[in-house]
C-alpha cells in the first residue's frame, strides 16, 4: 500500500485538476486509506459511512467524485447510485464490491455508475480511473472556454448563428445596412426577426437616431392610424391632446412594422402614401408634414401569397420588398441549437445569479430532437425556465418541460394519406390545377402565376378539358 501510494502520487495535479471526492463504506478503515491514497494523488477527499451524509455531500455539490460500496445496511451501492444522479446528473459514482460479478457491473453501469471495482482495492486501476475522470473534467473544461470562444465570434448584434443559414443573412444585413432603403424581413413567428431589424439600424448611417417599433397585430385599425401618424386633440373620443405618431418620432431614424401583413387594406393604402411621398398626416389634421424615416417591415406570411389572394396590395408588397431578407426557423438551422442553449444559459445565469455549467447529454438530447415550432423564442423559454428550476449545476432532462421528456410521436396519417391510390400523372395535375384555379376564385391570371405556367398553357388546358367534358355528354 505505502509503496502504490508513493507510485502514484501527483499524478493527477501534474493535469491541474483537484476532484473533490466523497468515500462512502461501512468499513471505516477502508474509508481511511482510500481517503488518504486520494489525498496523496492531489485530490480533496472526505469518508463517511453513512449513505444519507453522502447524498448531503453531493446534494451541497461539495464533491464532483463518490466511490461507494456495494453492500451497505440499510442502503446498498445500486440504491445510491439513483439517489445522488437524481440530485446531481454531474456526479461522477463509482462503485466498489467484493463479490464481483459480470451482471452486476454491468447493469451499474447501465445505471450511470463511472466505474465498478473490485475488493481489496486496486490502488492502480483506481489511480487510473481517477486519471481518466480528472483528465475528462479538464477537457470539458477547455471545451466550455472554447463554446464561449465560440459564442463571442458568432455573435452578430445579438443573433447567434454559425450556420450557412445565417451567415447568409448576416452577410446580407451587413450589405443592405449601409443603404438608406426599404427592407422585409420574412420567417416564422419567433425566428428572430426583430433582432435583424435592430442589426439592420444598429449598422446603418442613421443609428444614432431613433427606432421604433409597432406590432400590427396588437392594435385595432382606429388606434393603428393614430399610432403611426399621430393626432390633433379632438380627433376622436378620447383624444384630449395632440400627439406625434412613429413616423413622426422617428424622423430621420428607423420604423420596424411587425407583422405587417396583418393590415387592413385602407391601412395599406395610407401605408403606401407615406412611402411613396414620405409625408404623413395626422387623424383629424388638414396639415401634410414631411418625414424621411427608413423603413423596416416583418411577417410571419407569406406576402406574395396573400397578394395574389387579394389579402395584400401588389404596389405595398413591391414598395416593402426592395430589398428581402428571410431569417430561418430553427428547424432550418439545426446547428445553431448547441451554440444557443450555451448563450441562453448564460444569460439566464447571469439574470437568476445562478452558475449552471451546462446541460446533461441526456438533456441535451431531448433538445435536439426537438422539431422546435416556437423557434428561437422556444428554445430560449426552455432554458430559461430549466435554468430557474434546476436544483444543480446542470440541467437535467427532469428540469426540462414536461413535452420535452419523451421523444415526439410522429404525427397520425391523415384520412387523405390513408386513403390514397395511385393515380395517372396526368390526373394528378389536373387536379391540382383545379384546386389552384378554385383558390383563386376562377382567376386564371392568379393561377397561371400559381402554377409557375404561361396563360396560354392555362387555357389550353381548360380548352382540352371543355372539349371532353363535352364528348362525354354526346356520347
Amino acid at each position: 500500500m505505502p509503496g502504490e501510494v508513493v507510485a502514484t502520487e501527483n499524478a493527477s495535479e501534474a493535469r491541474g485538476v483537484c476532484l473533490p471526492t466523497c468515500v462512502l463504506d461501512d468499513d471505516q478503515a477502508s474509508v481511511e486509506l482510500i481517503v488518504r491514497f486520494l489525498e496523496k494523488m492531489g485530490h480533496e477527499g472526505v469518508g463517511t459511512s453513512e449513505p444519507e451524509q453522502a447524498l448531503e455531500q453531493v446534494r451541497a455539490g461539495r464533491c464532483r467524485v463518490v466511490l461507494s460500496d456495494v453492500r451497505m445496511p440499510g442502503m446498498d451501492g445500486m440504491e445510491f447510485l439513483c439517489k445522488a444522479l437524481e440530485i446531481d446528473p454531474g456526479v461522477y459514482v463509482i462503485l466498489i464490491t467484493g463479490h464481483y460479478s459480470l451482471d452486476t457491473a454491468i447493469e451499474a453501469i447501465k445505471r450511470g455508475a463511472y466505474d465498478y471495482l473490485t475488493k481489496p482495492v486496486d490502488y492502480a486501476r483506481l489511480q487510473k480511473t481517477m486519471d481518466e475522470l480528472a483528465g475528462l473534467l479538464d477537457r470539458k473544461r477547455r471545451m466550455r472556454e472554447l463554446e464561449q470562444q465560440l459564442l463571442a465570434t458568432t455573435e452578430f448584434h445579438g443573433i447567434i448563428g454559425k450556420s450557412p443559414a445565417m451567415l447568409e443573412v448576416f452577410e446580407l444585413t451587413r450589405k443592405v445596412a449601409r443603404h438608406f432603403t426599404n427592407v422585409l424581413l420574412s420567417g416564422p413567428t419567433g425566428s428572430g426577426k426583430e433582432l435583424v431589424a435592430k442589426a439592420l439600424h444598429q449598422m446603418s448611417p442613421v443609428a444614432q437616431q431613433k427606432f421604433a417599433v409597432c406590432n400590427c397585430a396588437a392594435v385595432v385599425d382606429a388606434l393603428l392610424e393614430s399610432q403611426l401618424f399621430g393626432h390633433v386633440r379632438g380627433a376622436f373620443t378620447g383624444a384630449n391632446e395632440t400627439r406625434a405618431g412613429l413616423f413622426e418620432y422617428a424622423n430621420g431614424g428607423t420604423v420596424l412594422l411587425d407583422e405587417v401583413g396583418e393590415m387592413s387594406l385602407p391601412m395599406q393604402a395610407k401605408l403606401l402614401r407615406v412611402i411613396q411621398n414620405r409625408e404623413i398626416q395626422r387623424v383629424g389634421s388638414p396639415e401634410v408634414k414631411h418625414v424621411e424615416v427608413r423603413l423596416i417591415a416583418a411577417t410571419n406570411r407569406d406576402l406574395r401569397a396573400e397578394v395574389l389572394a387579394g389579402r395584400f396590395r401588389e404596389d405595398l408588397y413591391y414598395r416593402l420588398a426592395t430589398i428581402e431578407i428571410r431569417v430561418p426557423g430553427l428547424h432550418e438551422r439545426p446547428e445553431d441549437v448547441p451554440l444557443l442553449m450555451q448563450y441562453f444559459l448564460k444569460q439566464s445565469n447571469a439574470a437568476y445569479a445562478k452558475q449552471v455549467q451546462g446541460l446533461t447529454r441526456r438533456a441535451q438530447a431531448a433538445l435536439l430532437r426537438h422539431t422546435w415550432p416556437g423557434n428561437v423564442r422556444e428554445l430560449e423559454n426552455v432554458i430559461s425556465s430549466a435554468c430557474l428550476l434546476t436544483a444543480t449545476d446542470f440541467i437535467d432532462v427532469n428540469d426540462l418541460p414536461e413535452h420535452l421528456r419523451k421523444p415526439e410521436i410522429a404525427p397520425a396519417s391523415t384520412a387523405a394519406e390513408a386513403n390514397w391510390q395511385p393515380l395517372p400523372l396526368e390526373e394528378v395535375r389536373r387536379q391540382h390545377i383545379e384546386r389552384v384555379l378554385e383558390m383563386c376564385s376562377g382567376n386564371r391570371v392568379r393561377a397561371a402565376e400559381i402554377l409557375g405556367i404561361g396563360r396560354t398553357s392555362l387555357y389550353r388546358f381548360l380548352r382540352r378539358k371543355n372539349s371532353a367534358q363535352n364528348s362525354r355528354s354526346a356520347a
